[in-house]
């Protein structure tokens, strides 16, 4: 995935409200930025730290600027959380992801009944795989272990309930981690912060849930989904 514009690099002054991050540009101007990140962040911003942002394509945007990436602890971490899909997504296209090969159609944001909605349903003839995907970024402590969530998220573990439901009815159901912070060389649950969403997600992998996670290629000209990395539920 190739970014729309060239990045714009500064420094964080502060991130606030959930959705804003007031930045200072290397050319000494100060703005206000979209930050598309609805998780607390914590290991992935700090004051004074190396950021870049992306000018908006839209010139009536209320906000020009988007917070795309950081660099933190000498990770680059992807800040804007909506990219993993897409991201997820070029890989499915190219056949980059052996495990879910061999699909005829794409479909996005798939109904999967009344309420429930998976990001993707990969379609083989009759065979139809479930696939909801994860933007994991938080620093699990070094050594390459990035957790996942940074918050509290009900809505995750019903994700992983759903899929589970799912794979008892029959259908392939799968969980992808995009590691989206560079260096990752396994993705765990963060249990200390969301237990509940822990105990969901071992419990989706007892019922045949399969659980993957993919490290991302960062630059400045885009992120790519790279190589495997193992997912640890101990």
């Amino acid at each position: 995935m190739q970014f729309e514009r060239a990045l714009v690099p500064g420094r964080l002054l502060r991130r606030y409200q959930r959705f804003f991050a007031d930045v200072r540009l290397d050319d000494g101007a100060e703005v206000v930025a979209h930050c598309p990140n609805p998780g607390s962040m914590r290991t992935c911003l700090e004051e004074g730290g190396r950021v870049w942002l992306r000018p908006a394509d839209d010139p009536k945007r209320r906000l020009r600027w988007t917070w795309e990436l950081a660099e933190v602890g000498g990770a680059r971490v992807v800040i804007n959380t909506a990219r993993a899909n897409r991201v997820v997504e070029e890989a499915l296209v190219a056949g980059a992801i052996p495990e879910l090969a061999g699909h005829d159609r794409i479909e996005r944001e798939a109904t999967a009944g009344p309420g429930t909605r998976f990001d993707f349903a990969l379609h083989a003839g009759r065979r139809r795989t479930w696939l909801e995907v994860k933007s994991a970024t938080m620093d699990g402590g070094g050594g390459g272990v990035t957790l996942f969530p940074d918050s509290v998220t009900a809505r995750g573990a019903r994700h992983l309930a759903e899929l589970a439901a799912r794979r008892r009815r029959g259908a392939r159901a799968v969980l992808l981690f995009c590691a989206a912070r560079t260096g990752t060389r396994v993705v765990r649950p963060a249990d200390d912060i969301d237990p509940a969403y822990g105990a969901a997600l071992r419990a989706a992998a007892r019922a045949g849930v399969e659980v993957l996670a993919y490290r991302c290629d960062v630059t400045l000209d885009g992120i790519t989904l790279a190589a495997r990395v193992d997912v640890d539920l101990r």
